[in-house]
């Protein structure tokens, strides 16, 4: 196998990303992040869903609607991908470590993404651009000089096999 054989270490943390989101419960968005040192050593990895409570299935308590007001919705419980991310490290910090994300951060998240030290944020997706929180997590995030990069896939499906199990994904 050749090197232009093998995956991309790009596509493959954005495919870990993609994966992660796939454990997601949310029901319209589910997103996915992977935190690389530049050694190319996944630290962090994470998906969006609800906290942990404890021995209370959060599913049956908590809304995932998007209509509503206030806590009829989803918005003031998910915790971000990039968040859970960061606080399933296995090290002590992300400091000075990229972050690949199947969605662009919000600001709450660009907020935790700059406090934590990540350099890059590697996004595959910027569809809610227009919106005022991804404005200003742009924002921040530039002014403070972390690199921002969409991602280009290389590999449009990847099909993993072992034995006579397969899947497909990405």
């Amino acid at each position: 196998m050749t090197e232009s054989d093998r995956l991309s270490w790009d596509d493959y943390f954005m495919c870990l990303a993609l994966l992660s989101a796939k454990r997601s419960k949310d029901p319209q968005t589910q997103v996915g992040a992977c935190i690389v040192t530049a050694d190319k050593k996944i630290v962090g990895i994470g998906y969006n869903g609800f906290p942990h409570l404890g021995p209370v299935n959060n599913d049956e308590c908590l809304p995932w609607g998007r209509e509503g007001s206030g806590v009829e919705t989803k918005y003031p419980f998910v915790c971000h991908a990039e968040m859970n991310a960061v606080m399933n490290k296995n090290q002590q910090d992300v400091n000075q470590c990229s972050i690949y994300t199947t969605l662009f951060p919000c600001h709450e998240c660009a907020k935790i993404l700059i406090q934590s030290g990540i350099e890059e944020v590697v996004y595959l997706s910027d569809s809610k651009a227009s919106q005022p929180s991804m404005q200003a997590s742009r924002a921040m995030l530039s002014q403070v000089g972390v690199v921002l990069r969409q991602h280009a896939v290389n590999e449009t499906q990847i099909r993993l096999s072992h034995d006579d199990m397969c899947l497909d994904c990405c």
